[in-house]
């Protein structure tokens, strides 16, 4: 079930970000929505994991064949369907490795999600990669859109990337140092400006 609530810290975080940043301002400005969470961490590390290198469109596709077959998307669902049935969703070999692996690791207790609540953000990254399948990108799209947390620069996902070249006039791919200046101007409101970098080139907000 989505929970259909602002974060707490979203309406500041916006008038932060709009005092130290004129782009973003006209943006936020200019979109509607906040980030939304559907509250359940096994779905969002499966969508996630689906969504790994792709673009949008392509694990959107991906998804919806994907809870057809299963209908309730939980960890013994998924570990229960064989890997044929898992790859005619479009899935690749790995990726239906990782979903089981997951699957697995949620059932036998290996994801305490109370400790991961815990932890801070590079903490919890840490302890999340610990799973095959799960690499620092999916790590951060578990804590932006499942834990909600405020700060959450995914300095690799491309989608923000391109949409800081085209609002910001930069040239494709930045260097580490440019999107060190927009990692610490942004800071500590990261996910927000982030979430408003997304809606910037695709209106229809993602959820995970």
């Amino acid at each position: 079930m989505t929970i259909k609530k602002a974060p707490n810290y979203w309406r500041d975080g916006k008038n932060f970000l709009s005092k130290k940043d004129k782009v973003l301002k006209k943006i936020i400005n200019n979109s509607k929505g906040f980030l939304t969470t559907r509250g359940n961490p096994f779905f969002s590390l499966c969508r996630s994991i689906v969504g790994q290198q792709i673009s949008v469109k392509a694990a959107d596709a991906v998804w919806m064949k994907f809870e057809k077959k299963l209908v309730v998307i939980n960890p013994s669902n998924v570990f229960k369907l064989n890997k044929k049935t898992l790859k005619s969703c479009g899935l690749s070999r790995q990726k239906v490795d990782y979903l089981r692996v997951l699957s697995k690791a949620f059932l036998d207790g290996d994801v305490n999600l109370k400790y991961l609540n815990k932890l801070s953000d590079e903490e919890a990254i840490k302890y999340l990669i610990r799973l095959k399948g799960i690499g620092r990108w999916t790590a951060q799209m578990f804590l932006i859109f499942n834990l909600r947390r405020k700060d959450v620069f995914p300095e690799k996902d491309i989608g923000l990337l391109k949409a800081i070249c085209k609002q910001y006039k930069k040239k494709y791919p930045l260097s580490k140092t440019q999107i060190d200046l927009f990692k610490k101007k942004w800071s500590p409101y990261s996910t927000i400006a982030t979430w408003y970098m997304w809606r910037s080139i695709d209106p229809v907000p993602v959820e995970y």
